[in-house]
């Protein structure tokens, strides 16, 4: 059950109690591409929570590079082997995907300061509209600077990233 500290038991998800919202959290983002910034927080997350819901959020007034159903499955191919990832696409508020998917953690991801405020202000709005957490990973320093954008510049102008974007094994 959840506790003053904020936390749900770990074995909630192998109980399949009521206490599974505990220990579920969404990771989002428009993920185009996946990033291996963003496997790295997946792969971080991972000890901390039961089960992890990936959603490719779809937003109808951005340009996508890759279309939401090739990103899906790029994302569930690189993690097919790991049974407590899930990946979905959606297109609403991503504190109405958490609550859809019994969710009680939204996993972010924090590069800069400029991110860490901006994923505040996210944070308490789907605090107060959803009663849903965020929990924020930073970084790892070598990753950093490795952003979605930035790979999409560089392949617009036909440089490799592959270095860039996780492979499925």
């Amino acid at each position: 059950m959840y506790n003053s500290r904020g936390h749900g038991s770990p074995s909630a998800a192998r109980t399949g109690k009521t206490e599974d919202i505990m220990t579920t959290a969404v990771f989002t983002g428009s993920f185009d591409p996946f990033t291996i910034g963003h496997h790295s927080i997946v792969c971080r997350a991972l000890p901390l929570f039961g089960h992890i819901v990936i959603g490719v959020g779809i937003n109808e007034q951005k340009k996508y590079m890759l279309t939401a159903d090739e990103r899906v499955r790029r994302i569930a191919a690189l993690y097919a082997s790991e049974p407590k990832i899930e990946v979905k696409a959606y297109s609403d508020l991503t504190v109405d995907f958490a609550r859809r998917e019994d969710a009680g953690f939204i996993i972010k991801g924090v590069r800069s300061v400029k991110d860490f405020e901006y994923e505040r202000e996210q944070a308490d709005i789907n605090r107060m509209t959803g009663g849903v957490e965020t929990v924020l990973l930073f970084a790892e320093p070598h990753l950093a600077s490795i952003s979605s954008s930035m790979v999409r510049e560089l392949a617009h102008f036909g440089s490799d990233v592959s270095r860039f974007v996780p492979v499925s094994k």
